[in-house]
């Protein structure tokens, strides 16, 4: 009989199992989770659930996408969960998982977004998996739903990401308009949140640098809002610093910059603006030495954060004398 599997037809014989299918894809004992014709399937049914021709599974994996005593107590809290670093990773666009590691540990994050992807049909078996390498056990894994075009898209991702990760609850959702310039959209963004927060996710979104927009989602009961300071993987740093400025002040849930960060001064001005933290992938991935990038965008972020508790001076038009001109001998 004909079944579907990740947007395939497979041929199967009658009275077959998802353990089966599961098994003849090499994906055995891998991280995955399933989707049943747009229901989640739970780990322990894989084994009894029998399936009917024109039956449609999915099966999705997940994919690349030392402090000052002061810093240790000025935490990022997000979802009841303390962090020391305020900078969030991504795991894309980088030239295998040996240089994903080696540039996620050189940033000190302690958050890690990974996106989910079909699994491949037909992949080599044993081939690594991100989650073999970035350790649920080290990092907090942030599921996104990076490629969603639609809100039953994205709150479709969520669930399966909470299946894969065994009940995870923590997610960065992000609705997107058109593929051109992967602005959110943010109507669909208010409904896909509404859906997750009703089903008990704990949402950090991704949205416009708009300060209406922002406060939306947080009455919403989304975790954390996440503005964009420039388009995504555009590298163009803070383009609105005023409106990120106004969101942060009226904000009771953390604030992080999320897109269009290129250096380490990016990432040093938003935090500057007051922000909790930024979450980044290109502008590391795609550096010439991405490990040595994502050290700069640590100390970038540990230099900003401190420089805006200390307070800055007051801007003035005229000069002002750093040494004291009484007492001068001519």
């Amino acid at each position: 009989m004909i079944i579907y599997v990740n947007g395939e037809i497979r041929e199967i014989a009658e009275s077959n199992r998802v353990a089966n299918v599961i098994a003849d894809m090499g994906l055995k004992g891998k991280k995955i989770a399933v989707e049943l014709n747009k229901e989640i399937l739970p780990y322990d049914q894989y084994d009894s659930q029998l399936l009917n021709a024109e039956d449609r599974l999915e099966i999705v994996h997940a994919i690349g996408g030392g402090q000052h005593e002061a810093s240790r107590k000025d935490s990022l809290v997000i979802a009841g969960v303390a962090y020391q670093s305020r900078l969030l990773v991504g795991t894309g666009k980088y030239k295998d998982l040996e240089e994903t590691r080696q540039a996620i540990e050189a940033s000190g994050a302690q958050i890690v977004t990974v996106a989910l992807r079909r699994t491949n049909i037909g992949q080599t078996p044993g081939e690594p998996n991100l989650l073999d390498v970035i350790s649920p056990d080290k990092y907090t894994i942030l599921p996104n739903t990076a490629g969603c075009y639609t809100a039953e898209d994205a709150v479709r991702t969520c669930r399966l990401a909470k299946e894969l990760l065994g009940g995870h609850k923590l997610v960065k959702l992000e609705v997107l308009a058109d593929q051109l310039t992967l602005f959110p959209d943010v109507a669909a963004t208010y409904t896909a949140a509404e859906l997750l927060v009703k089903d008990g996710f704990d949402v950090m979104v991704y949205t416009n640098d708009d300060p209406i927009a922002a406060k939306r989602l947080e009455d919403i009961g989304c975790v954390a809002v996440m503005p964009l300071a420039a388009p995504i993987g555009s590298g163009l740093g803070i383009r609105n610093p005023y409106n990120i400025l106004t969101i942060v002040e009226n904000a009771n849930v953390p604030i992080l910059v999320d897109a269009g960060v290129g250096t380490a001064s990016d990432a040093a001005i938003a935090m500057e603006l007051g922000c909790d933290g930024v979450l980044m992938n290109t502008a590391i991935a795609a550096a010439q030495n991405p490990i040595l990038m994502a050290s700069a965008m640590k100390k970038g972020i540990e230099a900003g954060r401190e420089a805006f508790l200390a307070g800055r001076m007051p801007r003035k038009r005229f000069a002002s004398a750093s040494s004291p001109i009484d007492g001068l001998f001519f």
